[in-house]
C-alpha cells in the first residue's frame, strides 16, 4: 500500500488538492523566525530516492521563496548517509545550516462525501403527509445523490532550529486528491506559512514577503 501511495504521489498528472491541518503544535519558547540569510535544509523522509529528490527540490524552492536559502538534503547527504545520524549531523553543522524543514508521509485514507440531490421542503408535495407527500413521494423515488471518493494523504511537517537542536513547530496535514508531489509541497508550504504567520511566528519582514507570495498565488 505504501509503495502504491508513493508511486501515486510521483505521478506527473496534477490533481485538484486541498490541504487542511489535522493538528499543529508550537514550542512555548519559540520566538518569531528570522529566515532571511539563513541556510535551511529541506528533508523529505522516504525510501524512494526519486520521490525524495523531487520533494526536496520543491521544498527548497518554497523555502527560498520565503527568504531563506533552501537546500535539498540529497545534495549533501546520499541515500545511504541520510540514514546515519552522526554523518548527517556532522555535514549539516559543517555546512552552516541554522534550520531544517522535515516532511514525512504518515498515513493515507479514503474520504467519502455524500452529495444529495437538491430538495426544497417548502414545495407543495411536502406540506402534508397524507394529502401530498405520501402519494407523491412513493410515485417519485429519487436516487439518494452520489458518493464522491477522495484519496487523502497525511503529511507530518517538522521545523527545527539546528542551533538549539529543538523542534519549534510541527503539524500533521491532510491533502485531498494529491497530484504531483511538487504541487502538494507548494500547497502545503503555503498552508504552513499561513498558519505560522497567523500564530506570529514570522518576523514582520518575513510576513511581508509571505503576503507578497500569497498575493501572487
Amino acid at each position: 500500500m505504501r509503495r502504491k501511495l508513493l508511486a501515486a504521489l510521483a505521478l506527473t498528472v496534477a490533481g485538484c488538492s486541498t490541504t487542511t491541518f489535522q493538528s499543529t503544535w508550537r514550542s512555548p519558547d519559540t520566538h518569531p523566525v528570522q529566515l532571511r540569510g539563513q541556510k535551511v535544509a529541506a528533508v523529505f523522509v522516504t525510501r524512494d530516492p526519486i520521490l525524495r529528490r523531487r520533494a526536496e527540490d520543491a521544498m527548497a524552492r518554497e523555502i527560498t521563496m520565503r527568504g531563506a536559502e533552501g537546500v535539498p538534503s540529497y545534495t549533501f547527504l546520499s541515500d545511504r548517509d541520510v540514514r546515519d545520524r552522526d554523518i548527517a549531523k556532522e555535514k549539516a553543522e559543517s555546512l552552516g545550516f541554522s534550520g531544517a524543514v522535515v516532511m514525512r508521509i504518515v498515513g493515507t485514507d479514503t474520504a467519502y462525501t455524500h452529495t444529495p440531490r437538491g430538495v426544497v421542503w417548502i414545495e407543495s408535495p411536502y406540506r402534508h403527509l397524507w394529502g401530498g407527500y405520501w402519494g407523491w413521494g412513493w410515485a417519485t423515488v429519487w436516487e439518494p445523490g452520489y458518493l464522491a471518493r477522495d484519496r487523502v494523504v497525511k503529511i507530518e511537517t517538522l521545523i527545527y532550529s539546528l542551533a538549539q537542536d529543538q523542534l519549534i513547530w510541527a503539524s500533521v496535514s491532510r491533502t485531498f486528491d494529491p497530484g504531483r508531489i511538487e504541487d502538494v509541497i507548494a500547497e502545503l508550504a503555503k498552508a504552513v506559512s499561513d498558519r505560522m504567520a497567523h500564530e506570529g511566528l514570522l518576523t514582520q519582514a518575513q510576513a511581508a514577503v509571505h503576503s507578497m507570495i500569497a498575493a501572487r498565488v
